[in-house]
C-alpha cells in the first residue's frame, strides 16, 4: 500500500492528542484503559489501538528527560546550598518518581499518535 492512496494525517495533531491520552484520530476517546494499558479500540470512533508497538521507547524518553531535569537541579542545589544528604533523598526521590509516572503515559500516548500519523504498526490499513 502506498502513501498516495490515503489522505495525509496531521502528525502534530496526532502527537498532541496522544500526549493528552486521547485517540489520535478523533481526539475524543481515551487511549488507555488503565495506567499504561492501551484499549483495544477507541470508544468514540472505533479506531483499533491494539496494533501499536511502543515497546521500550516511552521508558527510554522518560528516563532521558527526567534525568536531564533532575540531575542539573540536584547539582545546582548541592553547589549553592550544600544541604544534608537526607534532604536530597527527601526532595529528589519523590520528585523523580512523580515526574516519571506523569511523563511515561504521555510519551506512550504520543508515540501511539506518531505511529497513527505515519501509518505504522496496524494504523495503515484503515482509511481514517
Amino acid at each position: 500500500m502506498t502513501e498516495g492512496l490515503h489522505a495525509p494525517r496531521d502528525t502534530q495533531l496526532s502527537l498532541w492528542r496522544g500526549w493528552r491520552g486521547r485517540c489520535p484520530d478523533c481526539g475524543q476517546g481515551r487511549i488507555f484503559g488503565g495506567f499504561l494499558k492501551v484499549q483495544e479500540s477507541c470508544p468514540q470512533c472505533g479506531l483499533r489501538l491494539d496494533g501499536h508497538r511502543a515497546d521500550d521507547a516511552p521508558p527510554y524518553f522518560t528516563i532521558l528527560l527526567v534525568g536531564h531535569i533532575i540531575v542539573p537541579l540536584m547539582l545546582l542545589l548541592e553547589q549553592k546550598a550544600q544541604p544534608p544528604e537526607w534532604l536530597h533523598m527527601v526532595l529528589w526521590l519523590p520528585l523523580t518518581l512523580i515526574l516519571s509516572l506523569w511523563l511515561l503515559p504521555k510519551f506512550k500516548g504520543a508515540l501511539i499518535g506518531l505511529q497513527f500519523a505515519r501509518r505504522m504498526h496496524g494504523f495503515g490499513s484503515e482509511p481514517h
